[in-house]
């Protein structure tokens, strides 16, 4: 799934964005952080730093499970109808694809059900699953405050739902909810333990962030717990970014905000889509010798780490969110429970030029993970 520059910025967002977002913008701006004294750096040798490195090293493994090991245990039926409900980006399309791909190895249906992410085209997209009456309905990045009427309906209808990348809560109609507020924290630490450990615990960081986004919260509040935990004394400054500046005046923005506060050593982006156009303003402004690292990771990232104008960023696993859904359909059109794959912890990667798997586009990050789920469904 290569990149092309005049695409990069349309693919670059992630399924981790709440589309519905887009229509509750929160307050822009203003969003910084009290920065701390930076003359209180960390020692070399601080248990921070310490803890950092150590957390960077488990992070910068590639996984080689897949986070569900035990067998479906009986036969899948075949012919099953899925409608999956896209979200209206490449991501939401990519992650549709990779259920569909999965799907087909055990004989089912997917139709895909384009939105462009309006309230009036997810509900009208959730409507036709409804006169459709599929045995599943799949989807990424609504909150079922969209579309609660629908969702109604299909439990009525006893169709599950599963949901995933979506700032919600399971039950009550949402039978599976993967990558929700609860499982994304951890990508924030991850930048942090990458950051502390980057700057021998002597950073001044600026976290550009869309509040608008909520899912993005728990991420922002993961790091500034372990960047302050990890980094005493480092200076950190979050600066809130509309959703407007994406595409547009972003690259402007960091530059302006960096040539205003010149001692900052690193920069950090809640989503890559923010970090698209970047690194070229800021040589092109003669800033050099900044640090950029980004959460969630696209193909244009990938790019960027290849060709030393990124220096990291979280990974995330579309790959294998898409195949756990269909396990847990899998288990759930068998009579069972879907509880081990609500409760499996989805794989998560740091990424820089040294572990890179490929710049060619996403990746899976579990790299055999076709075999290992194949091998739970009995077909191999």
């Amino acid at each position: 799934m290569s990149f092309r520059p005049v695409r990069a910025a349309r693919r670059a967002m992630t399924a981790i964005v709440p589309v519905t977002a887009l229509l509750t913008l929160a307050a822009c701006g203003g969003g910084a952080t009290p920065a701390a004294d930076s003359s209180q750096a960390a020692a070399e040798d601080s248990p921070g730093l310490t803890a950092a490195r150590k957390a960077l090293q488990q992070y910068s493994q590639r996984p080689t499970r897949i986070p569900v090991t035990q067998p479906v245990g009986k036969k899948i039926p075949e012919g099953k109808k899925i409608d999956f409900i896209l979200c209206g980006v490449q991501s939401c399309k990519d992650l549709a694809d990779h259920f569909t791909a999965a799907a087909k190895q055990l004989g089912w249906e997917v139709k895909q059900i384009a939105t462009q992410g309006t309230p009036e085209s997810v509900q009208a997209a959730y409507e036709q699953a409804v006169r459709d009456k599929p045995d599943a309905v799949v989807a990424s990045g609504f909150p079922r405050a969209v579309y609660a009427k629908q969702l109604a309906q299909l439990k009525k209808a006893d169709i599950p739902v599963i949901q995933s990348n979506a700032d919600d809560v399971l039950g009550d109609g949402i039978e599976l909810l993967k990558n929700g507020p609860a499982d994304v924290d951890v990508q924030g630490t991850m930048i942090a333990s990458w950051v502390v450990s980057n700057s021998g615990a002597k950073a001044n960081t600026v976290y550009f962030d869309l509040p608008a986004y909520t899912i993005l919260k728990p991420v922002r509040d993961g790091f500034e717990a372990k960047y302050r935990e990890w980094c005493e004394g480092c200076e950190l400054d979050t600066v809130d970014v509309p959703i407007t500046a994406i595409g547009k005046d972003m690259p402007d923005r960091v530059v302006s905000y960096i040539r205003s506060h010149p001692k900052v050593t690193h920069i950090v982006f809640s989503l890559g889509l923010l970090n698209v156009g970047v690194p070229a303003a800021l040589k092109t402004a003669g800033i050099t010798g900044k640090h950029i690292v980004v959460n969630v990771g696209d193909a244009q990232s990938y790019q960027y780490i290849e060709g030393g104008l990124t220096d990291a960023a979280m990974a995330l696993n579309l790959y294998e969110t898409a195949w756990i859904q269909v396990d847990a359909l899998a288990r759930h059109f068998t009579g069972q429970s879907m509880d081990l794959d609500q409760k499996a912890e989805l794989p998560n990667m740091l990424i820089t030029k040294e572990n890179l798997p490929s710049a060619d586009g996403d990746f899976p990050l579990v790299e055999d993970y076709q075999k290992q789920f194949k091998a739970l469904w009995g077909l191999s």
